[in-house]
């Protein structure tokens, strides 16, 4: 989701959010330094894009997804590129209000690459499961 490239910064964080951060660290088997760069990282986007939440998709990566839904963000800018950009059609097909279809254009504004490296990782599960299925199929004759 993030640059590999990293700068050295100094922060003085409270007791309590160290405590949290070490624990949280140790529960996820991340670092603390990988750990906080990715929370202030989705801590940052959420505070731009508050209808946004991130949360662990497909092969483990951590996606974009709209809130109070279980719609990632590339699966909402698909389909209104397959609406023919219609934020109305996409609204209607989700059955969700169209403001939460602008969030997701909002955010993949700002974002595109990375929510096309999410479709992309989504495109190729997929794939990956359908083989699995015809291969099970097949074994069962």
């Amino acid at each position: 989701m993030y640059s590999m490239t990293t700068q050295q910064r100094s922060f003085r964080l409270s007791t309590e959010t160290l405590g949290l951060l070490d624990r949280e660290a140790d529960r996820a088997g991340e670092s603390r330094n990988a750990l906080a760069d990715r929370l202030l990282g989705e801590a940052l986007r959420v505070e731009r894009h508050p209808l946004v939440r991130f949360h662990q998709g497909a092969g483990g990566r951590r996606q974009p997804l709209l809130v109070g839904t279980r719609l990632y963000v590339h699966q909402v800018v698909q389909t209104v590129k397959a609406s023919n950009g219609s934020v109305e059609d996409a609204a209607s097909y989700f059955s969700v209000p169209a403001r939460l279809v602008r969030a997701a254009l909002d955010y993949y504004g700002d974002f595109a690459d990375e929510v096309d490296a999410d479709a992309e990782a989504a495109r190729r599960a997929e794939d990956d499961e359908r083989g699995r299925s015809a291969r099970r199929e097949r074994a069962l004759g």
